[in-house]
């Protein structure tokens, strides 16, 4: 009896440090401690800009005026959304994002559905394939820009000029393609860029079709039309949602071909040239912040569909 006394006593008065508990806490900071660099890193690079640029957003700042700085409320915003030039950049940023996601889908699903075949070389034809996605967005701006746009030595008019003359004509059209269509020139490089990412998620995706399935279709007599239709698109229907959302969340925040290609002129000015304009020409540092601002907000949306579609995919993944 006095030693099951001494027990109860002694589990009574142990420390709560020593509790299984307590324990399992301190190993999980144990196991969480080397990524507090990382985290720490990222909250300064990310997080505390976006919380400066909140409150400029807040504030009536304008370097040509620097006597008048002050808090501004919500003016900003209401300029923001008021401003012409701020919707037309709005519509612009729509029909680019749109054009781009669009077209580079549906190309890239042609392709992955080429290379998903088997075939020889076909390692090297998808690392080829991969290659404009792996080229500087600059560097590919400008390739597109001089090397093809160009109406006197690019690439698009001398083809114009040889197949013109194939055909007996002395005087081939020599077309100016950024003046004549501005936005199409941008959309065909950034779909020239985006493509190959679009591409690569598909191809994942086809690879995980199940294939007993499709053989047995086969073997049932269903055409090839059939089987892309009623169990290709709708396995990687997924897949084509977070292709769409992550392009999405990268074009609308595209920069460097627009001002690349057409800086910003000819009705193609989209929301981060705008802001761009207002914050380093106009020196306006708080509408600048404001626009900002609705544009993180708008991509935080986006990206939240994006993490819920790859969290399904993940737990189908898991089911399997």
């Amino acid at each position: 009896m006095t030693s099951v006394a001494e027990k109860t006593k002694g589990r009574a008065g142990a420390s709560p440090a020593q509790s299984p508990g307590a324990l399992s806490r301190a190993t999980a900071w144990i196991r969480r401690a080397p990524l507090l660099p990382a985290l720490i890193f990222m909250i300064v690079v990310t997080q505390l800009p976006f919380v400066a640029t909140l409150v400029i957003s807040f504030m009536d700042w304008n370097a040509y005026y620097p006597d008048e700085i002050g808090f501004a409320g919500v003016d900003n915003f209401r300029r923001v959304f008021t401003d012409v030039n701020m919707r037309d950049a709005v519509w612009t940023t729509i029909l680019l994002t749109v054009g781009v996601v669009l077209i580079s889908l549906v190309l890239g699903l042609g392709i992955a559905l080429l290379l998903d075949r088997k075939f020889r070389g076909r390692g090297a034809v998808r690392t080829m394939m991969i290659a404009p996605f792996l080229v500087v967005p600059v560097a590919a701006a400008l390739l597109w820009k001089h090397a093809l746009y160009n109406p006197e030595y690019g690439l698009f008019n001398g083809a114009l000029t040889w197949v013109w003359k194939l055909f007996g004509s002395d005087n081939p059209p020599q077309p100016d393609w950024i003046s004549n269509m501005p936005l199409w020139s941008v959309i065909f490089a950034l779909v020239w860029q985006w493509t190959p990412f679009m591409m690569l998620i598909l191809l994942a995706g086809l690879q995980g079709r199940p294939l007993d399935v499709i053989e047995a279709a086969r073997i049932d007599g269903a055409s090839g039309w059939q089987i892309f239709t009623s169990m290709t698109l709708p396995h990687l229907r997924q897949y084509l949602e977070l292709g769409a959302l992550l392009g999405s969340i990268y074009i609308v925040q595209n920069f460097d071909a627009v001002f690349t290609i057409t800086s910003g002129g000819l009705g193609t000015a989209n929301l981060p040239y705008t802001i761009y304009q207002i914050f380093y020409q106009a020196h306006d540092y708080g509408r600048a912040s404001a626009a900002a601002v609705v544009v993180v907000i708008g991509t935080i949306i986006i990206a939240t569909f994006a993490l819920r579609t790859v969290s399904s995919l993940f737990k189908q993944e898991e089911g399997r």
